[in-house]
């Protein structure tokens, strides 16, 4: 496990101080370097004692208050006692020892082998390199330790690193082209707007009213109920009966 003497014990601190001083601070510069591994600059003493390396890195980040992420390709055993060290100087020492890297997203500590690194070559247009560079500066995605490089013709760029730095530049990228391809384009004229079209449909005494192919009203009876109502017999005519008209007088014999 790791274990770190109280310095602030030792400088007359009181103990939540001594804590706060603990806690990982990762600055976002308006630099090409962006979130900057930021620590006091206190030395800390770790005394390691046969520990799996993806425990002690996940104990590293919860003594400094920050979330580790650390792949399965990471592996290996720390032993014996490493020199004092700041927190910074820790992780660098530890990542030249067992071949990882390590980046920060602004949340989240990624640490993964060196084996995992990724390159991309990435298709600008029709964002130039400028633009695209100034974005991840702006985003806090870039990293001066991994290649963000612009191709010959501005229209491509080689990014290489961990494999959340690529997703972000990606990312980036993606985002940058779907709001250039949103914008209105000069000179291109707006479609011309979709003529409207009435259809009055009759049938009888019905009305129906069609707008651009859909059915809108319909005034009036149904014919078919007309028709039904017009054939019903009347109660003097039923089937199977006969109407019997009364013979004037007239024609009575005598």
């Amino acid at each position: 496990m790791i274990t770190e003497p109280n310095t602030a014990s030792k400088r007359g601190m009181s103990a939540p101080t001594g804590i706060a001083l603990l806690v990982l601070a990762f600055l976002f510069a308006s630099t090409a370097c962006a979130a900057p591994l930021t620590l006091p600059d206190t030395s800390y003493n770790y005394t390691v004692v046969d520990q799996d390396l993806p425990a002690a890195l996940q104990e590293f980040g919860t003594n400094l208050g920050i979330k580790v992420n650390v792949s399965p390709d990471v592996r290996g055993r720390i032993q014996g006692r490493l020199p004092e060290l700041r927190p910074r100087a820790f992780l660098d020492r530890l990542a030249a020892m067992f071949n990882f890297e390590w980046y920060y997203d602004g949340q989240v500590l990624y640490i993964s082998a060196v084996k995992e690194s990724q390159s991309r070559l990435l298709v600008l247009a029709p964002i130039g390199f400028d633009q695209f560079k100034i974005a991840l500066d702006a985003l806090k995605v870039a990293d001066d330790r991994f290649a963000v490089v612009p191709a010959p013709g501005n229209g491509l760029v080689l990014v290489s690193g961990p494999p959340r730095f690529v997703a972000l530049t990606e990312q980036t990228l993606a985002g940058l082209i779907a709001e250039e391809q949103a914008k209105p384009k000069p000179g291109v004229p707006a479609p011309p707007a979709q003529k409207e079209t009435v259809l009055n449909v009759f049938r009888g005494t019905q009305v129906s009213i069609w707008r651009n192919g859909r059915l809108e009203q319909v005034i009036g009876p149904d014919p078919r109920v007309e028709g039904q109502a017009a054939r019903q017999p009347r109660g003097d005519d039923e089937p199977g009966r006969l109407s019997h008209s009364p013979v004037p007088a007239s024609l009575h014999p005598y």
